[in-house]
C-alpha cells in the first residue's frame, strides 16, 4: 500500500478550501502556518452553520395560535324561562383565520351560535353556522350582536351563578371556560319571538 506524505494530504486540503484560504495556505506552508489555517477554516465552517441555523431555524416566538377568551357572562333568567344567552370576548392571536364552531354547557340541552340581521324593519334573530376570527382579532359577543344561546335551560339562571361552556374551533382547539351570570338592563336586551335575549 502507497503511503501519501504530509505534501499529498496537504494538497487534497487546499483543493476543498475557498481561493482566499488556498492563498493563504500557500504562504504559510509551515507548520505552524498550516495549523493556523486549519484553525482558521474550522471557525468559518463553524460560523457559517451557526448563520445557516439562525436563518432558517423555527421562530421560537411565534405566538401559538389557541383564541382567548375573556369577560364572559350569561344572561339572568326567572324560574320558568327557557332560553338565555352567554356573551364574551373572543381573540385570535394567531396568523390564520379560525372560527368558532360550536358550544355545549351541562346547563342547558342545546347551544346555537346566533346572531342577529336587521330584516324588514326589525332586528330579528338568526343562528350561524360559525363565528370567524380573523388574525390579530378580537371578536365581541354581545347582547344585540353575536351570542351562544342557550336553549332548553336545566335550571334558572340566577344573578352570580356559574355557567360552564365547552367551546369548539374548527382548528381542532377546544376551550372550557366558566362565565358568571348577571343581571343585564332592559335596554340591552333584544327582543325575538317574544323572549328576550
Amino acid at each position: 500500500m502507497m503511503m501519501r506524505g504530509p505534501q499529498h494530504q496537504q494538497d487534497d486540503l487546499t483543493t476543498t478550501m475557498p481561493y482566499h484560504l488556498t492563498d493563504q495556505l500557500a504562504e504559510n506552508s509551515t507548520g505552524k502556518g498550516f495549523l493556523s489555517i486549519i484553525l482558521l477554516l474550522f471557525v468559518t465552517v463553524a460560523g457559517s452553520s451557526a448563520w445557516a441555523d439562525e436563518d432558517t431555524g423555527a421562530d421560537t416566538g411565534a405566538v401559538p395560535e389557541t383564541p382567548q377568551v375573556r369577560d364572559a357572562y350569561a344572561r339572568a333568567v326567572p324560574p320558568g324561562q327557557q332560553n338565555s344567552a352567554a356573551f364574551m370576548h373572543i381573540s385570535n392571536p394567531g396568523h390564520q383565520t379560525m372560527a368558532l364552531v360550536a358550544a355545549e354547557s351541562s346547563v342547558a340541552r342545546v347551544v346555537e351560535l346566533h346572531t342577529h340581521v336587521q330584516e324588514d324593519g326589525m332586528m330579528k334573530m338568526r343562528r350561524v353556522e360559525r363565528i370567524e376570527l380573523p388574525p390579530a382579532t378580537e371578536v365581541v359577543l354581545q347582547p344585540g350582536g353575536l351570542h351562544l344561546m342557550l336553549i332548553g335551560l336545566k335550571q334558572p339562571l340566577a344573578p352570580g351563578d356559574p355557567v360552564d361552556l365547552h367551546l369548539v374551533f374548527d382548528t381542532g382547539k377546544t376551550i372550557d371556560i366558566t362565565a358568571d351570570t348577571r343581571t343585564i338592563m332592559p335596554a340591552q336586551r333584544m327582543h325575538h319571538n317574544g323572549q328576550d335575549h
